[in-house]
């Protein structure tokens, strides 16, 4: 009787490609996305640019799904930051400033839902190159309330490049997939590393596995991760049954 859904993050690399530079072409990141067909992804590095329509809000459209914005920085073709695409309606948003460093400015977009989802919290974050900063970052996120009180998922371009203590500190915490490693998604056209992941709290998460298409190859420097998760069947469906 729970309820099955699947959930994803990509770092769509301001949408210049997998080198970083090409000129921007939405197209390429939102045909990846039409692949995916999650119920919820999670971007990284959006980039919405300053004068003309803005290329997320037409994949959304496109595509039939709800989107949140959240600015994290200014780049110099537009603002930049995290985004959650939605087959859900939205109905609470936060954004959670996690700027440790003055040298990098990093953010969160917590974001809940209603539908089958109404009962699942989802935080989608960039985290930081530095490891310390990593770690600041990371008990920050922990303690917002919306990973700590009910269903919840994290996820993100945790910038992860080998075991560190931020890491190891969500795994305590969080519940982790049953793979018995992480798919590894960076660089994209030949995937070394694991560095976007799918952290759940009080969610059973069935499987977890990179996209791995010609088109991910090419639309940017990172790969999707794609979540199959199980909901807990919440008090109030339990009584509507």
């Amino acid at each position: 009787m729970a309820t099955r859904i699947k959930v994803a993050s990509y770092n769509v690399h301001r949408w210049t490609g997998m080198n970083g530079r090409k000129k921007p072409d939405p197209a390429r990141a939102g045909y990846v996305i039409s692949e995916v067909g999650a119920d919820v992804i999670a971007l990284q590095e959006v980039l919405r640019p300053d004068h003309g329509e803005c290329p997320l809000s037409a994949i959304a459209e496109e595509l039939g799904l709800h989107l949140t914005f959240a600015v994290t920085r200014q780049h110099r073709r537009g603002q930049l930051g995290n985004a959650v695409l939605s087959r859900y309606p939205v109905t609470a948003v936060s954004v959670i400033d996690i700027s440790f460093s003055r040298l990098e400015r990093r953010g969160a977009l917590a974001v809940q839902f209603s539908g089958d989802a109404s009962d699942l919290a989802v935080v989608a974050t960039h985290l930081s190159l530095v490891d310390r900063t990593r770690r600041r970052q990371v008990k920050s996120l922990l303690q917002h309330p919306q990973l700590q009180a009910g269903p919840a998922v994290l996820l993100g371009d945790m910038n992860s490049w080998r075991q560190c203590k931020a890491t190891q500190e969500l795994k305590e915490v969080m519940e982790r997939h049953n793979n018995r490693d992480w798919p590894v998604t960076f660089p994209a056209a030949a995937p070394l590393f694991a560095l976007d992941r799918v952290y759940a709290h009080r969610v059973k998460v069935l499987s977890v596995a990179a996209h791995d298409t010609p088109a991910a190859r090419r639309a940017s420097d990172h790969l999707p991760v794609v979540a199959r998760l199980e909901l807990p069947l919440s008090s109030r469906k339990a009584d509507d049954s």
